[in-house]
């Protein structure tokens, strides 16, 4: 497939819109470090990517709008310098020269309750809820999902979605540590306390969104820090009641695409109502010199998404197959982001689970942190070039597989 240096498309047709996208800066001006997996975090580096992806948004020149994904600070960011930090990321995304739509994720909590982060990031909730919706053009809306409305972490110990929260992770989760998925099969791998869910009230507001959204003919974006289909994200890090969430969307033809962070490694599946789910990668484990950021163009049969800092990127086209009357069926081909780098690993013993589940999620910023080989393979490194023409592969296994990156 050819270059792209221009908004015209391969057909000639020229998009409706076009968006800047990122997620998971995870800044934090401490040294660098490892996930449990041995994957490099780049911690200082994630604000450069930032820097560098605002430049191309910017030069771009016809970016309607930029969408973050959320975890725009890392949980290990020294408590006393939080505000400082949420602060200086917020204050690079307002270099754009247009506006920027913020979600929150888990680390965004672990360093500012929802009464303080909320009003930093501009997001329009009331009543510390952080879902919305916007129309930038008549004929989509995109909506944006409030994935820890639910939650132990973000709001006050004793506020009544806290201790919901609480509860049904009690009921769910039967470990003494919460963030560990010991003991838990398939999906129900999920039930761990940096992942959330969203509330009726909310489910009861998406439904009404969507009515609305079929009613003026709208193609609906669904974003959210938390994946909502397992074919493109790992079982731990979808939210705890995707299913409910998804039962709505599937009552609507309106809902096109859902974009999602959290699961750094990114993924892409359809699902079995045809709407794609695409997790983007996260830009703290760029190495210096790559990056994880770019923009989607929209059409109205389509999106195609531009990915990095270069000009000779191929799109990334999402050709959507529900009610078109003009065009026929197509699949999704993804790009991983730039030079991603090989993630060498050596035989260890068994690592506890909450201990790996804890540090997956967290990372860590120990010098002498070791990476673990849970396949017995010797500490292979395996190959992770993706192909993504097979729309339909399921990532759900991608735990099993990336512990012997």
């Amino acid at each position: 497939m050819g270059s792209v240096n221009s908004l015209v498309s391969p057909q000639g047709k020229q998009p409706l819109l076009s968006f800047g996208i990122l997620s998971d800066v995870q800044y934090a001006d401490i040294p660098d470090g490892h996930s449990f997996l041995g994957v490099p975090r780049y911690y200082r580096h994630s604000i450069l990517v930032l820097q560098r992806a605002v430049r191309k948004w910017n030069n771009h020149q016809k970016l309607k709008f930029v969408l973050q994904f959320g975890d725009i600070v890392d949980g290990f960011c020294p408590k006393d310098q939080s505000l400082s930090a949420v602060k200086k990321v917020v204050d690079e995304f307002e270099t754009f020269n247009g506006p920027v739509h913020h979600m929150i994720g888990n680390h965004c909590l672990y360093n500012l309750p929802r009464d303080k982060l909320l009003p930093l990031l501009k997001i329009p909730g009331c009543d510390g809820r952080a879902y919305y919706d916007f129309s930038p053009i008549p004929e989509y809306r995109f909506v944006v999902l409030d994935g820890y409305d639910i939650s132990a972490i973000g709001w006050p110990q004793n506020h009544p979605n806290t201790l919901q929260a609480m509860e049904f992770l009690r009921e769910k989760n039967p470990n003494s540590d919460k963030n560990s998925p010991m003991g838990l099969v398939g999906l129900e791998r999920r039930f761990l306390m940096f992942n959330g869910a969203v509330g009726k009230e909310q489910l009861e507001w998406l439904d009404g969104v969507l009515q609305d959204a079929t009613q003026l003919n709208q193609k609906v974006v669904i974003c959210c820090h938390l994946p909502l289909d397992s074919g493109a994200s790992s079982k731990e890090a979808l939210l705890w009641n995707y299913d409910e969430v998804m039962d709505v969307i599937h009552r609507y033809n309106c809902v096109k695409v859902c974009l999602a962070g959290h699961d750094h490694e990114g993924g892409h599946s359809i699902d079995s109502h045809g709407v794609h789910h695409r997790v983007l990668e996260a830009a703290l484990e760029c190495p210096p010199g790559t990056d994880a950021f770019g923009y989607i163009d929209v059409f109205d049969d389509r999106l195609s998404l531009i990915v990095g800092e270069t000009t000779d990127q191929e799109p990334m086209e999402s050709r959507f197959n529900r009610n078109l009357s003009s065009e026929s069926k197509g699949s999704i081909t993804l790009q991983k982001k730039l030079a991603e780098s090989r993630r060498p690993v050596r035989a260890e013993p068994v690592p506890d689970l909450t201990d790996f589940m804890n540090d997956m999620f967290f990372g860590t910023v120990k010098p002498d942190k070791k990476s673990y080989n849970l396949m017995g393979n010797g500490g292979l490194d395996m190959d992770d070039e993706e192909s993504f023409d097979d729309s339909r592969r399921s990532n759900s296994s991608r735990l099993n597989s990336g512990m012997a990156r």
